[in-house]
C-alpha cells in the first residue's frame, strides 16, 4: 500500500520524500522519474543504480547532507568523547562526515562498529574512502527508502498525479 501511495504522488513530492533517504538531488530526481515501480525490489534496484551512477559532485552533495552518527542517550561520556574525536579526525582527513550503515547492527554494538569503522577507514587514501563512503551511502539510502515506502503516508496537501 505504501508503494502505491509513493507511486501516485506528484513528482516534486516524491523527490522531497526521496531527499530524506539520500541528499543528492540527481539521485532523488532519477528515482522519482522512473515511477511507478511494480514492487519494492524494483524500487530498490533503481535506487541502487542511481546511487552507483552518482558523479563526484553528486556524491559530495549527498555526503554534505548527512549528519554525524548519534550515540544512544545512555552512552557514557568517554564514548561521546572518543566518537567526537574520531569524527573530527575523519572529517579533517576526508572533508565530509563519516557515514556507515548500521541497519543490521545490534543496538548494543553500534558504538563499537562506528568507532572501529572510523579507525579502520582513516587509513584509506582519498579515492579508496570515496568508494567506501559511496557504498555506505547507498546502503543507508536503501534502508531509508525501504522504511519510507513501508510507512509512506503522504500529507493531505500532497496531490495525486492525474
Amino acid at each position: 500500500m505504501g508503494l502505491e501511495r509513493f507511486n501516485g504522488v506528484r513528482v516534486d513530492d516524491a523527490e522531497r520524500a526521496l531527499l530524506t533517504c539520500c541528499r543528492s538531488l540527481r539521485w532523488a530526481r532519477r528515482v522519482a522519474d522512473h515511477r511507478p515501480y511494480p514492487d519494492l525490489d524494483a524500487l530498490l534496484a533503481a535506487a541502487d543504480e542511481a546511487a552507483y551512477d552518482l558523479a563526484p559532485a553528486d556524491l559530495a552533495e549527498a555526503l554534505a547532507g548527512e549528519s554525524l552518527t548519534l550515540l544512544p542517550d545512555d552512552a557514557y561520556s568517554v564514548a561521546h568523547t572518543a566518537l567526537s574525536a574520531a569524527h573530527a579526525a575523519y572529517e579533517s582527513r576526508f572533508g565530509h562526515v563519516f557515514v556507515i550503515c548500521l541497519d543490521n547492527a545490534p543496538p548494543g554494538e553500534a558504538l563499537d562498529q562506528v568507532l572501529a569503522g572510523i579507525r579502520s577507514r582513516l587509513t584509506n587514501d582519498r579515492e579508496e574512502e570515496r568508494v567506501l563512503a559511496a557504498e555506505e551511502l547507498r546502503r543507508l539510502a536503501r534502508g531509508r527508502l525501504a522504511r519510507l515506502v513501508r510507512d509512506f503516508s503522504p500529507r493531505p496537501a500532497l496531490q495525486r498525479t492525474p
